[in-house]
């Protein structure tokens, strides 16, 4: 009787070693290696990547900043949807500091996922309207590199309030650096070269490629929400989100700018709007006159006098004098994003920040704003001129109708997980 309780001590014993040290490799793995971070998204987009896609990754989520304290999933994270993971950040403002601590952008953060599908940047002659591009003002346009999420992501690494590495030449240095450079030179045929100006310019190209070769992956780009295995036939909405279904559709005119036909609807058209939103008190970039680059210049010299010109600042300085000239009629427009994985975040306690500016705090404060801006006692737009008033303003939706169309779009984040049984 003995033996067999040493025994079974003993194999206890092992079983809670075995577990300890499990649960102490598991721990490691979250914390340090960056391939576990984005895998716990979930679904059957976490698939195997192809080299330029993995080399993507790890630059993605490497610290390649100055100080190296940030990096491109910092401000995106998979956990969010590819955009700020800071709840704290995003109850205050929304907009992240960069890796210089006292300094801040003016925008908020946003997603990363299906930013790939976006087109090259173009007038459309028969709409009369700006589509495709990234950033919240189109100004990474893809006409270099022939793809808009390339040159976005490369844009971060030298901008000073962002990831604020001085050259091309220093960002590079630190990808040759890392542990992965060998996977750079089995994807590109060689190692990083610093010979010339234009070795310089084509490996620091590489870089947004491969970071927009992972973002354009199945691991980032998912399609693996409940509206999509809605769509396949697998799953079927609850009475309040189908109800909200129909009001995004019709009422709600969500879809309008959010179009969600098809058979992978991406909940965008890619054009730009002024929606009318206020200011954000809370946004740092307006104390930013008061820290100066390291020229002596402020960051912001407008101080709290300055509002978001979005895409009519880009246009106005833009080569093209047709273009240029658009730039008033187009001041204060931002991006319509993709409402993909727009509620997408570790809990529902956990707080996202929405709009450019990051003003809002709930997926409910869009919509109550949407339905009411035009009745109700709103603070002024940011923008007061180009404001849309034909699609949102005074819609009429009831507080319940409001609380549907939110239920509809918490079906759009990718992860959802259909449970054996069949019940959802």
């Amino acid at each position: 009787m003995k033996k067999i309780l040493l025994i079974a001590a003993l194999s206890i014993l092992l079983i809670s070693f075995l577990l300890i040290q499990s649960c102490s490799k598991t721990e490691t793995i979250s914390r340090n290696d960056p391939e576990a971070i984005a895998m716990s998204m979930g679904g059957e987009g976490s698939s195997m990547l192809n080299n330029t896609e993995l080399l993507g990754k790890k630059i993605f989520f490497d610290n390649i900043s100055v100080p190296n304290n940030q990096s491109c999933a910092t401000c995106h994270s998979p956990a969010f949807g590819f955009t700020g993971p800071n709840a704290g950040q995003n109850l205050i403002s929304g907009i992240y500091r960069g890796a210089v601590a006292t300094r801040f952008g003016g925008r908020k953060p946003p997603s990363a996922a299906y930013a790939t599908l976006s087109p090259i940047f173009h007038f459309d002659d028969d709409e009369g309207i700006f589509e495709g591009g990234n950033f919240w003002d189109g100004r990474a346009t893809g006409e270099h590199l022939g793809n808009p999420a390339a040159e976005q992501a490369i844009g971060p690494f030298l901008n000073p309030v962002e990831q604020n590495h001085p050259s091309k030449e220093s960002v590079l240095r630190q990808i040759a650096a890392s542990k992965y450079i060998s996977l750079w030179n089995d994807v590109w045929g060689g190692p990083i070269s610093f010979a010339t100006t234009g070795q310089i310019e084509t490996d620091y190209n590489r870089v947004g490629l491969a970071i927009a070769a992972y973002e354009g992956s199945a691991e980032v780009n998912q399609f693996t929400s409940k509206f999509d295995y809605y769509l396949k036939g697998m799953v079927t909405l609850t009475e309040l989100e189908n109800q909200g279904m129909i009001l995004f559709n019709g009422k709600g005119k969500c879809n309008l700018c959010h179009p969600s036909d098809g058979d992978q609807p991406l909940f965008t058209d890619f054009t730009f709007d002024n929606l009318g939103v206020p200011k954000n008190p809370g946004n740092p970039f307006y104390g930013m006159n008061n820290v100066l680059l390291p020229d002596g210049s402020p960051i912001n010299p407008m101080g709290s006098e300055w509002i978001d010109p979005g895409l009519g600042g880009f246009l106005q300085d833009h080569p093209n004098t047709a273009w240029r000239a658009m730039a008033a009629e187009n001041w204060g427009k931002h991006k319509v994003p993709t409402l993909r994985n727009v509620d997408k975040r570790p809990g529902p306690g956990v707080t996202k920040a929405y709009t450019h500016n990051g003003v809002f705090k709930s997926l409910e404060e869009v919509v109550h704003f949407y339905n009411t801006r035009d009745i109700l006692s709103w603070p002024p737009p940011e923008v007061a001129q180009n404001v849309n008033t034909d699609e949102l303003g005074d819609l009429g939706l009831t507080q319940l109708e409001e609380l549907a169309i939110v239920a509809f779009m918490k079906t759009l984040s990718d992860g959802y997980v259909i449970k054996n049984n069949g019940s959802q």
